[in-house]
């Protein structure tokens, strides 16, 4: 749902009513049953009414929901309230989702890059200690945006160009996307392993990700264990080239929001608990063997 508070408050302060907007800029009566009613917009409509009252899109409405920890998060995010909810799962899921992945920065690093887009590398460094930093700076940061990018589209329906889009925020501008195949924000080219087991052969990719997606879009109602098998077969598809387990992470953060489930985080401390449950999940969940 959305709030139009601001959207009054311009017009308040501008002794302007909302049926004025229909002769002044010419919007339709519709749409301003839509503002009653708290519906979206069209961006065309919002800037055209943005620009007749010399403001900001931005500061004329403001999306609504039902599920109290991502309204929470939102807010949080809108007002860069610092050491609450949404603070904590950057620094936390960022920190937690990079070590699984091999990061070697600590959790109090990670905090102060978020906090201050700084960091301490200590004495005695070496020139390769500080670029792979550098790096791995360059890693956080994609995954805060990441992060941003999943709170805005929680309660979208999940998509293949959403997922893309993830891999593409995780990947631009590192090494990797200097390589020809390596398909950044698309699915893999070559053929990768996982725990020393074959994935998805990339020809295959598309149609197991579609058949994933619309098995997984057509439940009624989605539960965590529905979130979680999702999950563990996006794993085992393994899409991208790499990558896969901080998207795959981002997806469940994202379903567990639209979902109104408490979010889980996957801590470093617990990873080979999770890639044992991943490796199992087949025999134990699915009853099928691993392709």
């Amino acid at each position: 749902m959305i709030s139009y508070d601001g959207l009054y408050e311009q017009l308040q302060k501008k002794g302007i009513t909302k049926t004025d907007l229909t002769s002044e800029i010419g919007i339709s009566s519709r749409t301003i049953a839509k503002i009653a009613k708290g519906e979206k917009l069209s961006s065309r409509t919002m800037e055209k009414i943005a620009a007749f009252l010399g403001c900001d899109v931005h500061s004329l409405y403001q999306e609504k929901s039902d599920n109290l920890i991502l309204q929470t998060l939102r807010e949080e995010k809108e007002g860069r309230v610092s050491g609450g909810l949404y603070h904590e799962l950057q620094v936390r899921m960022t920190y937690n989702s990079n070590h699984i992945e091999g990061s070697r920065l600590t959790e109090d690093q990670t905090r102060m890059i978020f906090e201050t887009n700084t960091i301490d590398v200590g004495d005695g460094v070496s020139v390769d200690d500080i670029l792979e930093t550098v790096h791995h700076f360059r890693a956080i940061d994609y995954v805060f945006r990441a992060i941003d990018y999943v709170i805005d589209k929680a309660e979208e329906e999940l998509t293949e160009e959403m997922i893309k889009h993830l891999h593409y925020i995780l990947k631009h501008d590192t090494k990797d996307a200097a390589l020809g195949w390596f398909a950044v924000g698309d699915y893999k080219r070559r053929a990768n392993m996982v725990g020393g087991r074959e994935t998805a052969k990339p020809q295959d990719v598309p149609g197991r990700m579609k058949a994933l997606l619309a098995d997984y879009n057509a439940k009624k109602v989605i539960t965590v264990n529905d979130v979680i098998a999702f999950h563990a077969e996006f794993e085992h598809i393994h899409p991208f080239q790499d990558g896969n387990g901080r998207v795959g992470r981002l997806v469940a953060l994202k379903e567990c929001l639209r979902n109104n489930i408490i979010p889980f985080i996957i801590e470093d401390s617990k990873k080979y608990y999770y890639y044992r449950g991943l490796s199992e999940w087949r025999m134990d969940a699915l009853d099928i063997p691993w392709q």
